[in-house]
């Protein structure tokens, strides 16, 4: 496999998705028991189960605090003393929403961010006051301490319960004797009034009960892992970023993206321009000042060397054609990507069929963009890929414009660790795009790109 293509083709990073028929991470461990079997035993089930056992006096904590102190502020709102108070509680409940985090990541192992900071535009206690009073985080915090207390104590109820009773029927069989020596009966009484008594005393009875205990064990770790999930619902909906927050950041680094990129165009421009066409240029008018001078003396060599400037001249031309045409080509302007992706797939060293299926044209920025995927896709399948045969589909799926290249090549690709396909990962996500590679070891390798349709 060669080293370039098995890297990935392009510039940047993107999804990292797993060879097929490898594991993702090194290699999943095997074990001879099922899951159901293996839950009651497992770190995981033990860890989730401390969580639902630490909420309830830590909600109760919350609960209070968030209560008595809304209500003293609220009180006091007919005075100064009632915003300062409502602020140092809603700041309190912030740092609590922290402490929520850390234990949401440390027992349930789920990684909420942490959410956005306060805003303040200048410095002093009325400014973080307001910033308090007005932060969307800080309502969230209050609402969690407020609603998360009847939660855990509900949790804690049925976890404890199941917990306890599916040991203690489990081990039924090694305690039982408890009962006619100490408790002066036959066994544990299940039903008794006044004529009647139902004692679990016999082999037959003790079996049933630990059997039964076994059930309540194997899936009080499940139903644990249910009353879990609401809370990991409550901390990533209500202590982690809101999803405006999480958008600006995302479009904050998606404008990151894009003007890292144009500059990295302009300076490549630039690079071409002064390496290429103008040296030819300045190589050119040397010539022909050269040739001047030997115009009276010696015709024929001043004709050589208008011979030679005029090839100077095509040459030039060519690579300012090029230089154009990788900038923005006129037939994708003039006549769509159907027109431009077959222009593209008749310069690629391999056979290509293309198959554009648009009734409309996207905005010229989705359109250049579609146009630039492929090509540089159809670039490095003619540098990398080994490949006798490629293929180009274009289509569009309601409101997303769809790319697939697909070639026989030696396969490989992949977007993570610097790869080359991982630029052009960037480039889509930054217009809310993705790119998903498909390249397993041997080929063949499947590269689609998904883009947002946008119409003039």
């Amino acid at each position: 496999m060669a080293t370039e293509y098995g890297q990935g083709y392009g510039h940047g990073h993107g999804l990292g998705l797993p060879e097929r028929g490898l594991p993702e991470h090194g290699g999943e461990r095997r074990h001879r028991l099922p899951a159901g079997l293996r839950a009651p035993f497992e770190a995981r089930s033990w860890r989730e189960f401390g969580y639902v056992l630490l909420s309830l006096p830590i909600s109760i904590l919350l609960f209070v605090y968030a209560i008595t102190m809304v209500s003293l502020g609220a009180g006091l709102l007919v005075t100064f003393l009632g915003i300062p108070v409502l602020a140092a509680g809603l700041a309190g409940c912030r740092g609590f929403g922290a402490l929520e985090r850390v234990r949401a990541r440390a027992l349930l192992g789920l990684e909420v961010a942490d959410p956005e900071p306060l805003r303040m535009r200048r410095r002093g206690f009325m400014a973080w006051m307001g910033a308090v009073l007005k932060s969307g985080t800080s309502w969230r915090a209050l609402l969690y301490s407020v609603l998360h207390f009847p939660w855990a104590v509900f949790s804690f109820v049925v976890a404890l319960n199941v917990w306890v009773y599916g040991w203690a029927l489990l081990t039924y069989p090694l305690w039982f004797w408890v009962f006619p020596m100490w408790a002066g009966q036959d066994g544990l009484q299940i039903y008794g009034d006044e004529t009647h008594r139902f004692y679990l005393d016999n082999p037959f009875e003790i079996t049933v009960t630990a059997l039964v205990g076994l059930l309540f064990t194997l899936a009080t770790p499940w139903i644990v892992r249910a009353l879990t999930t609401v809370d990991r619902l409550m901390v990533h909906g209500l202590l982690g970023p809101s999803r405006l927050a999480t958008r600006v950041v995302e479009l904050e680094s998606d404008r990151g993206v894009v003007v890292d990129t144009a500059a990295a165009d302009l300076r490549r421009i630039e690079r071409d321009l002064h390496d290429g066409a103008q040296a030819r240029l300045v190589a050119l008018a040397m010539d022909l000042g050269l040739a001047k001078e030997k115009l009276a003396e010696d015709p024929q060599a001043a004709a050589r060397m208008v011979d030679e400037a005029h090839g100077e001249v095509k040459t030039a031309l060519q690579e300012l054609r090029d230089l154009a045409r990788g900038i923005h080509p006129a037939v994708l302007t003039d006549r769509g990507l159907d027109a431009a992706l077959s222009a593209v797939a008749s310069r690629c060293t391999v056979p290509v069929e293309v198959q554009v299926d648009l009734e409309e044209r996207p905005v010229p920025a989705i359109e250049g963009i579609a146009y630039f995927t492929v090509s540089e896709l159809l670039q490095n399948i003619s540098k990398h890929a080994r490949a006798t045969w490629a293929a180009v589909d274009v289509w569009r799926v309601e409101n997303r414009l769809m790319l697939q290249v697909v070639d026989n090549g030696i396969g490989g690709a992949a977007t993570s660790g610097g790869s080359g396909l991982s630029g052009l990962a960037e480039r889509l996500d930054a217009v809310d795009g993705i790119l998903v590679v498909d390249s397993p070891v041997g080929g063949p390798t499947r590269v689609t790109a998904e883009l947002p349709w946008r119409t003039v």
